[in-house]
């Protein structure tokens, strides 16, 4: 049964490749899909990216087992923060202005709103060192899942991963990331149900209020909103860290880009916040529950020590049928896909979009797609030497990665979609403020992962004082490059229809 959905999974892949592949004759149709997303390919190519495996198997366990029930303040963040709230504000603004300036990725959008070359260049840079070693990362948890489950060695089953992204991200483009999204995503709600169902109706449960009075019962902290002995700033920390993040990452952000128009942008939020809710609610309350089916912490048969690592595998293994196990397995593989073939796609462009188009512009404009096609190549091989070397410092790097790439787009990115008084050194002092925070404090902490959540927060809160006190003191953007931007006249955020239809023509 494993081996059959697994094989048919795999097909639904290769298949959304091979029929999106004739549809990318401009780079713009590789790595937006022609800006002509609908609202469903939209929303959950914006939610798969969101949540990947590590939501499942490492947050799910480590936060709920730490905090019981006050991890469902992160359901809250990641539900009205991280989606609701991020496609209210940015995603409308974000197509428009996008469109008016022609740019297609972060780093090009922070060019021509900055009229700064150089922050393109440094955007790349960004982007290329802190987000494919996050691949990296996922290929190696993907290969110790499938070693785990199938009994496939580590090598063999990276190869897999690497081979079958490679194949139908390069066929296909976004377009291809945008309709597996979809199909992951219907796994991945079918899986939570099911996880859910199993969960709440175990012996150790007895159902949602019962399991709440006997979680109580263990300790009256796990039921409390500010968590066991009201350790309050570290939730905080994650509940920012994991809602605002998104706003600030290339990979969420290109979603905004690629959608078809402005109709478009109401459902696709509606159905992208229920599809975080219903993710979220499912990983951490089932993780908030693990007190009730573990006395201590279980133990890694590699190391031989105690993690919370192992606590929703272990929970999963126990109490969920052969078919709901198998189910969950799909689930996870779907989550990492999604997260992955994003994060090789922005990775690509770093290079093809931004690095190339700036110094051999030719090529760009003649071999575009067939460039971007190579690079996803080669960074998915450079994603591979990594996760085969195993590094234990990959997965320190990775718990920092989110923190460090959206502490250093957010405050430009942000004030640069809303603000017209928004300077070039406003947003160098911003971005290089939260790079600098980021990665300082994480190295001066010997990357603790108890206080990277903290340190993260900070890199992307400080810059968005920074930006504004920076940009009322130093020399202002010429007027024709606001324009440019904004449009003659124009209210930020308050465009018309008619100003949508005319940047479209444009």
């Amino acid at each position: 049964m494993k081996l059959l959905l697994l094989c048919l999974f795999v097909g639904v892949l290769l298949y959304s490749g091979y029929s999106s592949m004739g549809r990318n004759r401009t780079l713009g149709d590789f790595f937006l899909g022609g800006r002509a997303m609908g609202p469903w390919l939209s929303a959950f190519a914006y939610g798969t990216t969101y949540f990947s495996a590590v939501i499942f198997i490492g947050y799910a366990g480590k936060v709920g087992w730490g905090f019981g029930a006050a991890a469902l303040w992160i359901v809250l963040g990641n539900t009205l923060l991280g989606s609701l709230l991020a496609w209210l504000v940015l995603a409308r603004r974000t197509r428009i202005m996008t469109a008016r300036l022609g740019a297609m990725t972060m780093p090009e959008f922070l060019e021509a709103r900055y009229q700064s070359r150089a922050m393109k260049l440094y955007g790349a840079l960004v982007i290329f060192l802190f987000l494919v070693p996050y691949s990296a990362s996922v290929f190696m948890g993907l290969s110790y899942l499938f070693n785990q489950i199938f009994g496939i060695p580590y090598l063999y089953a990276a190869l897999l991963m690497c081979f079958l992204t490679a194949l139908y991200l390069v066929m296909g483009g976004y377009r291809a990331v945008a309709l597996t999204d979809v199909i992951q995503g219907t796994i991945m709600l079918a899986g939570v149900g099911m996880l859910l169902y199993y969960v709440l109706g175990a012996p150790q449960v007895g159902g949602l209020f019962q399991g709440l009075q006997r979680l109580a019962q263990v300790d009256p902290g796990l039921v409390s909103l500010a968590g066991p002995q009201g350790r309050w700033l570290p939730l905080a920390a994650l509940v920012i860290l994991t809602s605002l993040g998104p706003w600030g990452l290339p990979q969420m952000v290109q979603k905004f880009y690629a959608i078809k128009d402005e109709k478009a942008i109401r459902p696709a939020m509606v159905v992208s916040t229920l599809f975080a809710l219903v993710i979220t609610f499912g990983a951490y309350f089932t993780g908030s529950l693990t007190h009730l089916f573990f006395d201590k912490l279980p133990v890694d048969p590699a190391s031989g020590k105690p993690t919370p690592d192992m606590l929703m595998p272990v929970l999963i293994h126990s109490t969920l049928p052969e078919l709901g196990a198998t189910l969950i397995l799909l689930l996870v593989l779907s989550a990492s896909m999604s997260t992955l073939s994003s994060l090789v796609l922005v990775s690509s462009s770093a290079v093809s979009i931004d690095l190339v188009q700036s110094l051999w512009p030719r090529w760009a404009k003649q071999y575009g797609v067939l460039i971007m096609r190579l690079l996803c190549c080669l960074f998915i091989a450079l994603s591979l030497i990594i996760a085969l070397v195993k590094p234990g410092i990959i997965l320190s790097l990775m718990a920092m990665s989110w923190g460090t790439v959206a502490g250093a787009f957010l405050a430009p990115y942000l004030y640069g979609l809303f603000w017209r008084g928004t300077t070039p050194a406003g947003a160098w002092a911003g971005t290089l403020t939260g790079l600098g925070c980021s990665v300082v404090l994480s190295l001066y902490y010997q990357l603790d992962p108890a206080v990277i959540p903290l340190v993260g927060s900070l890199a992307m809160l400080i810059p968005l004082v920074v930006v504004p006190a920076v940009s009322l003191f130093t020399r202002p953007l010429p007027v024709e490059a606001v324009e440019r931007a904004f449009g003659p006249g124009a209210v930020p955020g308050r465009q018309t229809s008619l100003k949508y239809k005319e940047v479209e023509s444009t």
